[in-house]
């Protein structure tokens, strides 16, 4: 089992300095065309003290990629200067920092992007509001592999110190690998190999944008392990895309779950978690990064009986300390409000309250 206030080092030469890491958020606050703003600045610079790494939110690849307004961008090199004063916030903290990038796929609209959302097939999400995709072209599916590896050599001149390439949570790579929304019968769709082709070719891209770095630079994954939807991802689909990227220079892996103690919804893996269900699969062939519901010292210890890192996401929105209370065993101190009244007792930007008080009300 991690210890919390042990270091670790990655595969890529960086050394993380504890097990707790801040976990990739929305914020809604970037300007209207995607560039970072000083209340992003600020927000995540107050939550970098004791963590080891702070990960963005979600920051978009493409223009077309773009999932809601107020995200990060990453599509171009006008980008750069303002992130480069994000990762500088973070830094001075003590902390790494990690940018998620991604492509949303068919999860915007198109008064978000202006066209039609695009995905691996014509099939629309099972969520409210969602519109008809339209199938990418396979020129197309090229070129968005391309922008993850041109994100990459962006995130690296702003001096970030790795890129989490965000294949969870219905987005676009997920997309391809999901049965639900990746109906294709050519070379990146139909078995279960091929709807792995288009998250592999991704990772295969970045890593090799990483290779030309002058500088250790790291590389994480993220994935949601099954989809409630039917078909969709079931946990043996999941261990089958682990599997293939055990065999890849990652650093890490980064499961995206509500909970870390929820049980799977296949009848056949009742037994333990799907957290323990994973990192039993990993088997230590790589570190693993377990999130969801962590809001005390007990969850921090739980949480890291499977897995080599405990990400905290919205108790560090309502209680930027989290982790220092942690790391100086002080955690009986930590805030317990629930998050629809402790959003109020720390100071945020208008948008990013206004976003959170939709969410929780």
């Amino acid at each position: 089992m991690a210890k919390y206030n042990e270091a670790l080092t990655l595969r890529s030469g960086i050394t993380l300095k504890n097990r707790l890491i801040m976990a990739p958020m929305t914020i809604v606050s970037s300007f209207h065309d995607g560039a970072v703003t000083q209340e992003e600045i600020a927000h995540y610079q107050r939550r970098a003290k004791g963590v080891a790494a702070v990960i963005t939110g979600t920051a978009n690849v493409t223009d077309n990629g773009k999932g809601w307004p107020g995200e990060l961008t990453i599509a171009t090199d006008n980008a750069i200067p303002n992130l480069t004063k994000l990762t500088e916030a973070v830094h001075s903290q003590g902390a790494k920092a990690i940018l998620q990038i991604f492509h949303a796929g068919r999860m915007t609209h198109a008064t978000t992007i202006g066209e039609q959302p695009a995905s691996a097939s014509t099939v629309a999400a099972e969520v409210p509001d969602a519109e008809l995709p339209r199938e990418l072209t396979n020129a197309e599916i090229l070129e968005i592999i391309e922008a993850f590896g041109q994100a990459t050599r962006r995130a690296i001149a702003a001096g970030f110190d790795g890129v989490e390439i965000h294949g969870a949570n219905m987005y676009l790579i997920h997309q391809f690998f999901s049965p639900h929304s990746n109906r294709r019968t050519d070379a990146w769709g139909g078995s279960l190999e091929k709807r792995a082709a288009f998250p592999l070719a991704v990772v295969k891209r970045v890593l090799a944008e990483v290779k030309q770095a002058e500088r250790p630079f790291l590389v994480g994954y993220r994935f949601s392990p099954v989809e409630g939807t039917t078909p969709g991802i079931r946990l043996e689909d999941t261990f089958y895309l682990l599997e293939q990227l055990k065999t890849q220079e990652l650093d890490y892996l980064h499961v995206s779950l509500r909970h870390y103690e929820r049980k799977s919804n296949s009848p056949d893996f009742q037994e333990k978690s799907e957290l323990a269900y994973l990192h039993e699969a990993l088997a230590g062939a790589i570190p693993l990064i377990g999130v969801g519901g962590v809001r005390t010292g007990n969850d921090v210890d739980n949480l890291l009986e499977n897995a080599e890192f405990c990400a905290i996401g919205q108790q560090l929105l309502i209680d930027p300390e989290f982790p220092v209370k942690v790391l100086e065993n002080r955690a009986d101190e930590a805030v317990t409000k629930s998050f629809a009244e402790g959003i109020y007792d720390v100071e945020m930007s208008e948008p990013t309250l206004r976003y959170l008080e939709k969410r929780y009300n």
